[in-house]
């Protein structure tokens, strides 16, 4: 018996990798609760004039907008099946070569891309949000280090690929702990010395760690970088590049659905972008415990099998992965619903906010079981190297949310931006599962023929 529940809580499993990336997953939820809750403790959301909080959060999507294109379109979908193809094959020689080749290229396109938007953004910033005065001058002190941070992502999520390549899920599920931890203790302990400058003075260092632990994994794992010339450029990157142009789409389409509805939100009150993060952070919790761990975990597995071309055994991991996360999905959903008072008290929110935080919670509570179901179809479609329909799909929910939000927004106000985040849940979760069943049926009756 013990060794059965080794075995089955090994993180190698699909069980076991989801056990270990859900129990880090929920420890990262709590560790970004408390981020939110220091800034609303060092910074009140219906006290401070320039709304630091707001401002923070707001800074990042323009950096995040451009990381999302031009890296993670690419490391955090299309690396790992290439990865695993190799590791399938035995071939570790080539995942070094690929991924040192990949950290090279997109370190490299992504700095000179950030450092012109770094000269830049003072001239971008009024057409983003809508702050003014010291806010917008914060804003842009923010945006520019924000793209300092994103740099350093690169190397840290292309560790991160690697590591869920050879299921090394602790590391990887551990570290964004430490990178929220950094703003933590830099709200806490630095803004009494440098202002609103603090939490991201800990922000910048929490990435430094952040990448530091996540090399030293790799490394212990059996990464070795490449560094020659004919490394530089690997022949699979071509390949790549083809894949990841509709994902660039895709996410494009997120970071800019996100974009616009801050703007939106920073039109409302200097603490509305924060309120409304807050409220959307509390509900990712659930599809991160559970649509994430399990499609996270799957990933590997799914590519290797779909690397095999076996899909009868493909379309049997899905399913089973699908049933598991509903199983917990959806109490997950009543649960977070029956919550809302608890996290408004967390927060530790005035009672002029509280009441809209709590309002904003059950709207997005709604969207859950969608999120975290559209979590393990995407990684399904990433398994079989098809972005296209991923991208479609993409387009189709930033699309939707933000006519929603658009069109709600002076009759619903603040709730108009939860209401719209559950329309594109949703709408994806109904587009991507109808393609994925017609792709999945094709190429079974293609195998048999």
């Amino acid at each position: 018996m013990k060794k059965f529940l080794q075995s089955l809580l090994s993180e190698r499993r699909i069980a076991g990798g989801a056990a270990v990336l859900a129990i880090t997953s929920l420890a990262a939820s709590g560790t970004g609760f408390l981020r939110d809750q220091a800034f609303s403790v060092m910074f009140p959301l219906d006290q401070d004039p320039i709304g630091v909080a707001s401002v923070y959060i707001a800074a990042f999507r323009p950096s995040d907008l451009l990381f999302q294109i031009l890296v993670m379109s690419c490391l955090s979908v299309v690396v790992v099946p290439f990865l695993a193809s190799h590791l399938a094959h035995d071939r570790k020689e080539e995942v070094n070569r690929i991924l040192s080749s990949t950290m090279f290229m997109f370190s490299m396109v992504f700095g000179v891309i950030a450092l012109v938007a770094a000269i830049f953004f003072p001239l971008l910033a009024s057409h983003m949000v809508k702050f003014e005065g010291e806010s917008l001058r914060l804003y842009i002190i923010f945006g520019r280090i924000a793209l300092l941070t994103n740099f350093l992502f690169v190397f840290g999520n292309a560790f991160g690929q690697y590591l869920i390549a050879v299921q090394r899920y602790w590391v990887y599920g551990l570290t964004p702990i430490i990178w929220a931890s950094g703003t933590i203790l830099g709200t806490y302990f630095l803004t009494p010395y440098y202002g609103p400058l603090g939490p991201m003075i800990g922000t910048v260092a929490g990435t430094v760690l952040y990448v530091f632990f996540r090399a030293l994994a790799v490394f212990k794992a059996g990464f070795r970088l490449r560094a020659t010339r004919q490394n530089l450029f690997h022949s699979e990157l071509t390949h790549m590049g083809l894949l990841i142009i509709p994902r660039m789409a895709a996410l494009g389409a997120l970071q800019l659905q996100l974009l616009l509805l801050d703007r939106l939100a920073s039109g409302l009150g200097k603490e509305m972008v924060a309120l409304n993060q807050f409220a959307s952070n509390f509900e990712s919790v659930i599809p991160g415990i559970v649509g994430i761990a399990i499609a996270q975990s799957a990933f590997s597995t799914l590519s290797q099998t779909a690397a095999l071309k076996d899909m009868n055994k493909l379309s049997q991991q899905v399913k089973k992965s699908l049933i598991f996360n509903l199983i917990l999905a959806l109490p997950g959903t009543v649960a977070l619903a029956l919550c809302s008072s608890l996290a408004a008290w967390f927060m530790h929110l005035g009672p002029s906010v509280s009441g809209i935080f709590m309002n904003s919670l059950l709207i997005y509570a709604c969207a859950v079981p969608f999120e975290s179901t559209n979590h393990i179809i995407l990684r399904t479609f990433y398994a079989l190297k098809n972005t296209g329909w991923p991208a479609l799909g993409s387009a189709l929910s930033g699309t939707a949310a933000v006519t929603v939000g658009f069109v709600l927004l002076p009759t619903l106000g603040i709730y108009a931006l939860a209401v719209a985040y559950v329309t594109g849940q949703l709408c994806q979760t109904l587009f991507l599962g109808s393609a994925l069943s017609v792709l999945m049926r094709k190429r079974t009756a293609n195998q048999q023929f």
